[in-house]
């Protein structure tokens, strides 16, 4: 992760996405799991919840969470309409553990408000299940200088209606921020927004 003092200062606001960036994504996704294996044992007592749990995280490190569902219907045999269910967990779960930032995130946000810069997330993807990990994560007492957007409210990535908008909303030219990401579509959006871009790899 890049540091503060790495930064161009001149620069008035920093703008983060979130999953992998801020936070590891697997981190929410895997506890979605465990709350959906225990769901079901609950209801239908069959297979054990540690069986499908252990089986999820397994497939996740290789595959991630596209296909999920199917993979774990026809491990298991469980009924098709439980994947609404499923669904429904990514947007609304009430996670055991509170989702933490990369440590080196956490220290560049901190730096970032210490010089009274402003702190800025816009993330994409399903706007419930995004402000759901935003709610349940631990921001150290960050939260009261963030200031949140969905990309997906306007346009997906790389469209930047989003960007636009934010930058409208608080008086902001493009040259004043830097977009954080994580992979070639972030850099694409934030080229096609015209600001400039740092790529995170914690």
């Amino acid at each position: 992760m890049i540091s503060y003092n790495d930064l161009d200062a001149d620069k008035k606001a920093f703008i983060f996405e979130l999953d992998n960036v801020l936070i590891p994504e697997k981190d929410y996704d895997l506890q979605v799991y465990y709350l959906f294996a225990n769901f079901i044992e609950y209801l239908e007592t069959f297979p054990p919840a540690q069986d499908m749990v252990d089986f999820a995280k397994k497939r996740y490190e290789v595959h991630g969470k596209i296909g999920m569902f199917k993979a774990i219907q026809e491990t298991f045999g469980i009924a098709e309409k439980y994947e609404e269910n499923l669904a429904l967990l990514f947007t609304n779960a009430r996670l055991p553990l509170k989702l933490l930032l990369y440590k080196e995130a956490l220290e560049l946000l901190q730096e970032i408000t210490i010089n009274r810069k402003e702190l800025y997330i816009l993330t994409s993807g399903n706007p419930a299940t995004q402000l759901n990990k935003i709610t349940q994560t631990e921001w150290n007492g960050l939260e009261k200088y963030l200031k949140v957007y969905f990309v997906d409210e306007f346009e997906s990535k790389p469209s930047y209606t989003s960007f636009n908008f934010l930058l409208e909303e608080n008086k902001l030219k493009k040259s004043d921020v830097i977009y954080f990401g994580k992979n070639s579509l972030d850099e694409q959006f934030a080229m096609n927004a015209g600001v400039a871009y740092q790529a995170v790899l914690p």
